[in-house]
């Protein structure tokens, strides 16, 4: 009896001292997890809603994990931190703030194109065929050709054809503004784009011009035919050019 009497005691002793170890072992686990950091992508400065994302508007900073907010961008390596370069915010970001994925917004229709216009240059949109949209990709450069019927010198009218711009930056084709989409995105865009066609032979290109260029396009565009000419990669040389027209093909000596 004395010895049964003995092991209660003993018995709880040992219970009590498993309790005190969990109850230790999961403190410890506890601050352990309240030290674990990971590195999240900022705002280096305040943000206002459609920036459009670069290197030198974000930051990487350390943080505990247990304030990391759900859906915030967390940097694993150095390439990570261009996962959000050329997104567009779609709400005001303020300065240290962790920016997250509900945040951001592909650099698309929905976020309009003067996220992608120049300082000083205006967005101008010029339709065009479907089979041209297929072979212009936004940051190409364009010549922009009018086709019209002038009056000559002795009242006749002839067709002439004139290069009336040169060296367009091409900001935007159809809904793509060069966002550089993923395999997922890029093929639902391809599925849209060729709906539209289905329905219509025209299709949208969209340029940067500066003002007086956004005046002649709208005359160009009143006087004649509009047709582009796709520049060579690099290309960006201005040259002097001489309207055309047949009688000048076949003039005689």
């Amino acid at each position: 009896m004395e010895k049964k009497g003995m092991l209660i005691p003993l018995a709880l002793a040992v219970g009590a001292a498993m309790i005190y170890w969990m109850v230790l072992t999961s403190r410890e686990n506890q601050m352990r997890q309240s030290y674990v950091t990971a590195t999240v992508i900022t705002a280096a400065t305040d943000l206002p809603p459609r920036t459009v994302l670069k290197e030198d508007l974000i930051a990487q900073v350390e943080v505990p994990k247990k304030f990391m907010q759900q859906d915030a961008y967390q940097i694993n390596s150095p390439t990570d931190l261009k996962q959000v370069v050329n997104l567009v915010t779609a709400v005001r970001i303020p300065k240290g703030n962790q920016i997250t994925m509900s945040a951001l917004m592909e650099l698309s229709p929905e976020a309009g194109l003067s996220v992608k216009v120049p300082p000083g240059y205006r967005g101008a949109v010029l339709g065009v065929d479907q089979e041209i949209i297929k072979l212009v990709k936004p940051g190409d450069r364009v010549d922009l050709l009018v086709t019209f019927e002038a009056v000559m010198n002795d009242g006749r009218k002839e067709k002439v054809t004139a290069t009336m711009l040169q060296n367009v930056l091409v900001l935007g084709v159809g809904a793509n503004l060069g966002q550089g989409m993923d395999a997922r995105l890029a093929k639902q865009q391809q599925n849209k784009e060729a709906e539209t066609a289905a329905f219509s032979d025209k299709g949208v290109i969209s340029l940067a011009l500066n003002p007086s260029e956004v005046q002649y396009l709208a005359l160009m565009q009143k006087s004649g035919d509009v047709s582009l000419a796709v520049r060579g990669l690099g290309d960006t040389e201005m040259h002097p050019m001489e309207m055309a027209s047949f009688a000048k093909l076949f003039r005689t000596k």
